[in-house]
């Protein structure tokens, strides 16, 4: 099936590691991107209130990619759910290709954030769930994306530290853990988090059931977070 074919045609999860195939080129990142896959998948396909028709609607939940150094598999989920063209894929990383290694929020629909340097994601996550807050906008959630790796950032623990005591309910984090991190958790990623008063649930990242109620599980008065483990990081 050629690129044109495919236009206007419904995807599945089945279809993502073929439209991470149409990206090539250097500097891919691919095992933080397929790390990434089946969270990004869930999220979009079933919890996010979100879609292109909606890219400037206040009222749209916010998705932000802390771990944006891989964003092959975030690329192709934009493109599965109609964000980007399916025909952007093949330029992925080239000069003149929005679809840049590091996304930009101008430059590719749907993105909420330039991201890609570690750490900035969640503190940039708690500044919009707090603003949402104070323009009175209760039915916005706040999700963010960030690596195991990224904890090792002290940004990352001055939001956590700080989100927590305010309520920020509507605050969401995905930590996807492929056991990058240079610095151990004593009890592990989901008591740093409990220690702040948030909720957390810690799950198999692959299972997409599990995922799903992991992500909508209540957590009144507390953010949350979801600990997504997928295999160790190979290179």
């Amino acid at each position: 099936m050629t690129i044109t074919e495919e236009r206007g045609r419904a995807y599945t999860h089945a279809d993502l590691p073929r439209l991470m195939g149409l990206m090539t080129g250097d500097e891919k990142h691919g095992p933080a991107a397929t790390s990434t896959l089946d969270v990004l998948w869930v999220l979009y396909d079933r919890v996010l209130r979100v879609g292109p028709n909606r890219t400037a609607d206040p009222d749209r939940d916010r998705f932000l990619l802390s771990k944006g150094h891989g964003p092959m598999a975030y690329y192709a989920v934009l493109a599965a759910k109609g964000f980007v063209p399916v025909a952007w894929l093949p330029g992925f990383g080239s000069y003149d290709s929005p679809l840049g290694h590091h996304p930009d929020r101008v430059l590719v629909p749907g993105a909420e954030i330039g991201s890609g340097s570690l750490g900035h994601g969640l503190p940039i996550a708690v500044g919009t769930a707090l603003g949402l807050r104070a323009q009175g906008r209760t039915g916005p959630a706040v999700w963010v994306l960030v690596g195991d790796a990224e904890l090792d950032e002290g940004s990352n623990h001055e939001a956590i530290a700080f989100a927590g005591p305010a309520g920020l309910e509507r605050l969401h984090t995905v930590v996807v853990d492929n056991a990058s991190a240079s610095h151990a958790r004593p009890g592990g990623i989901a008591a740093r988090f409990e220690a702040a008063g948030w909720s957390a649930v810690t799950v198999d990242g692959r299972a997409h059931e599990a995922l799903y109620a992991a992500f909508t599980a209540a957590h009144p008065g507390r953010p949350h977070v979801v600990v997504a483990r997928v295999e160790p990081k190979s290179d």
